[in-house]
């Protein structure tokens, strides 16, 4: 909510993370993402922490012919975020990531194993 009132929305409640008590949305993350050049497409979502409930993980593809380190990737992104937003562990694939028939990235996909046998609160 802004100082006139107006509440703006930025992602979808499920696609929101919580860690340490802190909101990110996977949209803002992977704008971030989005600007390095080396990165083809991307998505952002939360897996399980012991201490903080949540981390946020990126899940990555790199354009043919790039290269770029999970290291790179997070450095990149807290440069350009606030520490708590940046991605704590990145992983990098050489497919594309799945998508809906309507070509949506289905974070679901990329999230139910990470969860699996765990309750996630959303």
């Amino acid at each position: 909510m802004d100082e006139d009132g107006y509440i703006y929305i930025v992602d979808r409640k499920k696609d929101m993370i919580v860690t340490g008590g802190e909101n990110v949305y996977s949209t803002e993350v992977e704008n971030v993402l989005y600007e390095h050049p080396a990165v083809l497409e991307c998505a952002v979502i939360g897996i399980p922490h012991e201490t903080w409930g949540e981390a946020v993980h990126a899940v990555v593809v790199l354009r043919p012919g790039q290269v770029a380190t999970a290291e790179e990737i997070i450095r990149f992104c807290r440069d350009r975020l606030a520490a708590y937003k940046a991605p704590k562990s990145v992983e990098l694939r050489t497919e594309l990531l799945p998508r809906s028939g309507a070509g949506k990235i289905l974070k679901r996909a990329l999230r139910d194993p990470y969860w699996a046998g765990k309750s996630r609160q959303v």
